[in-house]
């Protein structure tokens, strides 16, 4: 564990130091596009984040390798090198994407001949464990087109869910963590080897995640873009992929006792199929939502559009910070909820909790203008919009400046224009020009 953890570590921070010169780099190669009508934010940001995650992922991998315990995978497997050769393209097409925009059916193309890279170099699909049937194994053929598919359908999912200041880092963070719980587990309790590279990856991925999510929390400084969003779907892709199909059910000896027994047993088993499908659950469904209304209406697949989800919780009346937050929410229960059921299968708590946390959910959900307060003795510990007011001088002020708030966004907010001295992203340094919502008038100072 301590080598997995130091992994991560060496990963996040090499990934945090670099944002910093990325974001200036970004900003001198104009890679800074105007905002577009279906963008969230009103200030021009660089792009280019990617760099730096890359960068990350290579230290992880570097240090990895040095390190006794881990050194053999690298030894035993050539995963480590399919997944480095299958990031560095899918890096290079999302880096020359940020600068140039270049056409959707280009991307998809490369994230295939990626996928494709990862599948010559060993990274595939061998067989799958299907319950009531047992052990499939796959052709060649079979597992390559397989492979081709999840890596696309993940690289897609969470590119499409990244619309908001840290929600697609934060949510892959999440399922990050969840994948390597469970692959650890597979790893060190049942002794299997195999699952050490997607261990590896899991430790690696929660690295590149943590370290850029400070530069890129709301009011985010930087945007990973594509050359990041792609390359963390990537990764993620390539540790469900080492489980999944590379890990064999009968390895684990669940064979034994009675029936029931080996039902309950078996889940571990079988958890490599929904476990990557939960993990990337609501970016999935923002991505086939998305497919089958731009179709309805006519449009293509990949014509850009504010339908997504995220979109829609800041239609409802959520802020930004609240609408990542319950999208946060969403894909901890449905990770952590899985990774529950495939150590416990009979437990009836974790079924009442994964309930319970739901409704709570759909609460937060139903409540876009609830606002809680924090005690008067945590006020101090808590942002000054969640704190009461204390006075009548407090209260006469807050008045006065929501009177001044509303006359301020009575006027329709315009897109700040690249090149403004003192927008995100506009210079390296200096201060973040704030705006008001009209919706939010004299509810923030």
């Amino acid at each position: 564990m301590r080598e997995y953890l130091l992994t991560l570590c060496i990963t996040a921070a090499v990934t945090y130091l670099l944002t910093g010169p990325v974001r200036k780099f970004a900003i001198v190669a104009g890679a800074m596009p105007e905002i577009r009508a279906r963008d969230v934010h009103r200030e021009p940001t660089p792009r280019l984040g990617g760099i730096a995650m890359f960068f990350g992922l290579c230290a992880g991998l570097l240090v990895a390798d040095h390190l006794p315990s881990l050194n053999a995978v690298f030894d035993q497997s050539s995963e480590p090198q399919a997944l480095i050769s299958g990031a560095a393209l899918i890096w290079l097409i999302g880096v020359l994407d940020d600068k140039f925009e270049i056409d959707a059916l280009i991307k998809l193309g490369g994230q295939m001949i990626a996928a494709g890279v990862m599948v010559v170099q060993g990274l595939t699909i061998l067989w799958l464990p299907v319950p009531g049937v047992g052990l499939v194994a796959l052709t060649r053929g079979q597992g390559t087109l397989l492979t081709v598919a999840l890596v696309v359908i993940t690289i897609n999912a969470v590119n499409f869910v990244d619309g908001l200041d840290g929600l697609a880092s934060g949510m892959v963070c999440m399922a990050a963590t969840a994948f390597f719980m469970y692959a650890y587990r597979i790893w060190y309790g049942y002794g299997l080897e195999a699952a050490a590279p997607a261990t590896l990856f899991s430790a690696i991925l929660m690295g590149m995640c943590l370290g850029f999510l400070p530069h890129n929390m709301h009011p985010a400084r930087i945007f990973m873009g594509d050359s990041g969003s792609m390359l963390i779907g990537l990764v993620l892709a390539a540790g469900a992929i080492s489980v999944t199909g590379q890990i064999d059910p009968d390895a684990m000896n669940l064979f034994s006792g009675s029936e029931r027994a080996t039902v309950h047993q078996m889940v571990p088993a079988y958890i490599p199929l929904l476990l990557p499908l939960t993990i990337i659950a609501v970016p999935a469904a923002d991505l086939v939502l998305a497919i089958v209304r731009r179709t309805w209406r006519g449009q293509s697949p990949f014509a850009a559009d504010r339908g997504h989800l995220h979109h829609r919780l800041l239609e409802i009346g959520h802020s930004h910070s609240r609408a990542v937050l319950i999208m946060y929410f969403w894909s901890a229960l449905i990770a952590f909820g899985a990774l529950a059921f495939s150590v416990n299968a009979a437990s009836m708590w974790i079924v009442l909790a994964v309930v319970a946390l739901s409704a709570l959910g759909l609460v937060l959900l139903l409540l876009p203008r609830f606002r809680p307060h924090a005690p008067y003795w945590a006020e101090q510990l808590v942002p000054p919009r969640y704190r009461r007011r204390a006075s009548g001088r407090g209260a006469d002020a807050g008045d006065a400046g929501a009177e001044g708030a509303g006359e301020a966004g009575a006027e329709e907010c315009q897109p700040v224009a690249a090149g403004v001295t003192g927008v995100n992203g506009a210079t390296s340094i200096g201060a973040r020009s704030r705006h008001l919502d009209p919706r939010r008038a004299g509810t923030r100072r």
